[in-house]
């Protein structure tokens, strides 16, 4: 049985915590692979994107939910940047 998506004011905290620490270590882990590559500014802008994700991800009140939510689609957009770059870069 599949489960259904919720929104971070959906989850709980533990879950939210959960899936920002997620996206944060994506982002680290990409950061480490552009840096064996010699890509220091996106080497910045993963690490700069995590770090404010895991500083974010103590108590996250009512208000802050928006702002999770763009840091986390930003993060997950940097990860997917990567990714398509390193396989388009295979096809040449």
């Amino acid at each position: 049985m599949q489960d259904i998506s919720k929104t971070l004011s959906e989850m709980t905290i533990k879950e939210r915590t959960s899936l920002l620490d997620t996206v944060a270590d994506a982002l680290e882990a990409v950061a480490e692979e552009a840096e064996d590559e010699g890509d220091a500014l996106f080497v910045s802008n993963s690490m700069c994107v995590a770090n404010t994700i895991r500083g974010m991800c103590g108590d996250l009140s009512p208000r802050d939910l928006a702002a999770a939510e763009l840091l986390m689609e930003q993060g997950i957009m940097l990860v997917h940047q990567f990714s398509t770059r390193k396989h388009l870069s295979k096809l040449h």
